[in-house]
């Protein structure tokens, strides 16, 4: 088989340790302590630095966390390949980091405090956008609706959906850690290809 179809270590580990630690929470009592001490517990008696790793690798529910893991091998595989493993996961991470920060500086400012945050989706945004700057034409096939759409047209459209929701606090979704992740993701990149580690 061609190495390209195959998933990459990095990717293959986060989406294992992701669903390894979903599992445990969904099934056992002591998910109930994973949960208040590893999400991002802002403004709360709980809240510690480390939640802004930890909360990255737990997920509300099944929903969440399949979404978040089929759009992380999704478009993750590639870009591993291309950026190299650690190189992938320093983004990844900055990516999931960045976008809590984004959330809680929003929150703060909003008046949403306390929060809790959890899921790896800003984590995900970030890919998103890394792969729409990188393979602008790509085309990508959408679940809901069915349609093709070029990758660049696709995080346009979403980054502004999510900056709008966001802006109008619509559903108990981390709208501007979506919008955060893709955010760092950009600046990031920029900063490669500046001092001319990638090129795209």
């Amino acid at each position: 088989m061609n190495s390209y179809f195959k998933t990459p270590p990095v990717v293959m580990n986060l989406i294992l340790i992701n669903t390894l630690i979903f599992m445990v929470t969904a099934l056992f009592p002591v998910g109930e302590t994973i949960m208040k001490y590893g999400a991002l517990m802002l403004g709360t008696p709980f809240y510690h630095s480390y939640q802004f790793v930890t909360y990255m690798f737990l997920h509300a529910n099944f929903e969440h966390i399949f979404f978040n893991m089929f759009a992380l091998w999704m478009f993750g595989r590639t870009l591993e390949y291309e950026l190299g493993s650690k190189r992938f996961l320093t983004f990844y991470m900055v990516c999931g980091i960045g976008a809590a920060l984004i959330q809680y500086l929003t929150a703060l400012a909003f008046g949403e405090l306390p929060l809790m945050l959890v899921g790896a989706s800003g984590a995900v945004m970030g890919l998103l956008l890394a792969f729409g700057v990188m393979h602008p034409n790509a085309v990508i096939m959408l679940l809901i609706p069915p349609i093709p759409m070029k990758a660049k047209w696709f995080v346009i459209i979403y980054g502004v959906i999510e900056l709008f929701l966001g802006w109008r606090g619509v559903g108990n979704v981390a709208h501007f850690a979506h919008v955060g992740g893709m955010l760092w993701g950009f600046l990031l990149l920029m900063w490669w290809k500046k001092r001319g580690i990638i090129r795209f």
